[in-house]
C-alpha cells in the first residue's frame, strides 16, 4: 500500500531534526539530531570526546550559569545541555538572555538559532542563524541549517539555494545531501528525494541518520520491504529489529501529532545530531 502525504505541515512535523532528523538542520549543528541540528538536521556537532548524560550536564551547567548569568560559555554549555534533554522553551530563555547580553557572539546566535528551531520558531530561527555568520566567512553547516528551516516553513525553492551554497564549500557533504532529500520529500518529490538520499548513502554507508532518512523515503513509497533492508543493513539482530519497528511506527503515524516524538528516537537522532 502506498503511502499518502497529504499536508506538507504535517509531513514537516514528521521530519523534524532535525532536528533537527536531519533535524539535521546541520549546524556545528532537519540533517531535521533534535530537529537539530528539523526538516534534516539543525544541530550541532556532537562531542566524540566523551560520553554524556544531558540530564547530568543540565544540572551541572546550571550551578555555573546561575552564579554567573553573563557567564557566555556557561551560558552556551547550559543552552545545549537544555537542548540535549529535551527542554527546548528552557533552552531558548538561556541563550536568548545569553545574546542579549552578548550580541557579537557567533556561538551564542549559532545555538540561539538551533534552540528556536527546536522549539518550532523557525523564521526567527532562520533569521537569528543568519546573523552567526557573514557572506565573506560562510560556514556550511549554519547554511544547512538555515536551508532546513526555511523547509519547515514550507519555502523549498529557498531552502534549496542555502543547500548549494553549502555544497559549494563542502561538495558531497552527505549531510548537506540528507537535508536537500528531505526537502525533496517535503515537497512530494520522492524520486528526487530518493535519488539525493542515495547519493549521501553511497558517500557516508554507515551513517545512521543518512541510512533511516533514506529508509523513509523509500517507505514512503510503498516499497516498505526494501526500506526495512536498508534501516537494519548490518545492525546487530535486536537493533535492526528495533529500527524497523521504528521505521513501521514513524510511517504509519506520520499524520499524528506526536510524530516527532517517534522521529527523535529514530536511528538519525540516536547516532548524534547532524551537522
Amino acid at each position: 500500500m502506498r503511502q499518502k502525504l497529504l499536508n506538507p505541515s504535517r509531513l514537516a512535523r514528521l521530519l523534524a531534526c532535525t532536528s533537527t532528523l536531519i533535524l539535521a538542520l546541520g549546524l556545528g549543528s532537519c540533517q531535521t539530531a533534535g530537529l537539530s541540528d528539523i526538516t534534516g538536521s539543525i544541530d550541532e556537532k556532537a562531542d566524540a570526546g566523551r560520553a554524556s548524560d544531558p540530564r547530568r550536564d543540565a544540572d551541572l551547567y546550571q550551578e555555573r550559569y546561575r552564579a554567573d548569568p553573563k557567564d557566555a560559555d556557561a551560558a552556551l554549555k547550559y543552552g545545549k545541555a537544555l537542548r540535549a534533554s529535551g527542554q527546548r522553551a528552557q533552552a531558548v530563555a538561556v541563550l536568548e538572555q545569553a545574546t542579549i547580553a552578548h550580541p557579537g557572539n557567533k556561538l551564542l546566535l549559532a545555538a540561539y538559532g538551533r534552540a528556536l528551531a527546536d522549539n518550532g520558531n523557525f523564521q526567527q530561527a532562520f533569521e537569528v542563524l543568519g546573523r552567526a555568520h557573514s557572506p565573506d566567512d560562510p560556514d556550511w553547516r549554519l547554511l544547512s541549517a538555515q536551508g532546513a528551516t526555511l523547509d519547515q516553513l514550507g519555502r523549498y525553492e529557498e531552502a534549496r539555494q542555502y543547500y548549494s551554497s553549502a555544497l559549494k564549500i563542502v561538495p558531497g557533504q552527505p549531510l548537506v545531501l540528507s537535508n536537500l532529500g528531505l526537502s525533496y520529500v517535503l515537497s512530494k518529490e520522492l524520486p528526487k528525494a530518493e535519488e539525493t538520499l542515495r547519493r549521501a548513502h553511497g558517500l557516508a554507508p554507515t551513517d545512521l541518520r543518512v541510512r533511516a532518512n533514506l529508509a523513509l523515503v523509500v517507505g514512503l513509497q510503498g516499497r516498505f520491504a526494501e526500506a526495512e533492508k536498508i534501516v537494519k543493513a548490518d545492525l546487530p539482530p535486536a537493533e535492526a529489529a528495533a529500527n524497523v519497528a521504528q521505521l513501521k511506527q514513524l510511517l504509519s503515524r506520520k499524520e499524528k501529532e506526536n510524530a516527532r516524538a517517534e522521529v527523535e528516537k529514530m536511528p538519525i537522532a540516536a547516532a548524534g545530531r547532524t551537522e
